[in-house]
């Protein structure tokens, strides 16, 4: 159910948002994934006894992360889409109470209202 200070095209709308955000982030990230795979298969680097092994091995490791950290929250999001199309949209899944406007706001794909998220 979708809490009363949203309008019904409200969380769509934030949602889509925040999804196409999402999704660029993914694609910059997938380029500068591939940018270091592809300089590192360019140099012959051996991780192991090349000091700037060392550099691209963190490098990939941590764009690695954050690819999947974007990737979580896109599904994430769709999760989202689909209870918004349920019409559980704003519900928390674990108490049944309404999540505050305000945290949707910051967080469109809440599942949780902050008092269940706080435990």
């Amino acid at each position: 159910m979708v809490t009363e200070s949203f309008s019904a095209s409200s969380p769509a709308q934030t949602l889509r948002a925040e999804r196409a955000s999402v999704l660029e982030e993914i694609a910059a990230l997938t380029r500068d994934w591939e940018g270091i795979v592809e300089s590192a298969s360019q140099i012959g680097v051996d991780d192991e006894h090349d000091p700037e092994g060392a550099t691209i091995a963190f490098e990939r490791s941590q764009v690695e992360s954050l690819l999947d950290q974007a990737r979580r929250h896109l599904a994430d999001l769709d999760r989202a889409v689909e209870r918004l199309n349920e019409g559980t949209y704003g519900m928390c899944e674990r108490c049944g109470r309404p999540i505050a406007p305000e945290r949707l706001l910051a967080r469109p794909a809440a599942r949780t209202c902050i008092s269940c998220a706080a435990r």
